[in-house]
């Protein structure tokens, strides 16, 4: 059965989330920066049974891995990992919602439908 959370809820972790999100960001910006040497090392590695470039790498991926899976765990939805944009499933009027935050943003203060997505964000009037 999927987690719903309320606005206050949502609230209550993001002292738990807003540190996860912004590891999450620098790591796919370490990954992103060294994006075109991470293909040549991969070609380069798979006939030749590895390679230190990449060795160096896997930490972050094994890293970025176990906190995806930790939020996911939680029910809570990463949507862009550039800017650190999260959804947490909520239940308004009878139907599904996001709850939607932006890393830097003080609190979780709007809401989406859940194909409206960012660009449909509404503030939330509601406990």
């Amino acid at each position: 059965m999927p987690r719903y959370y309320t606005p206050t809820e949502a609230n209550n972790l993001l002292e738990i989330v807003r540190p996860m999100v912004g590891e999450l960001m620098g790591i796919g910006e370490r990954i992103r920066s060294r994006q075109p040497e991470i293909w040549s090392v991969v070609e380069k590695s798979a006939g030749n049974g590895g390679n230190s470039e990449l060795s160096r790498l896997l930490p972050d991926f094994d890293r970025l891995d176990a906190i995806m899976h930790r939020l996911q765990d939680m029910g809570i939805e990463v949507k862009d990992l550039t800017v650190g944009l999260v959804d947490f499933p909520a239940q308004r009027n009878g139907r599904t919602i996001y709850l939607c935050w932006k890393y830097g943003e003080e609190s979780v203060r709007f809401w989406h439908e859940i194909e409206a997505g960012f660009a449909g964000r509404q503030p939330i009037d509601w406990e």
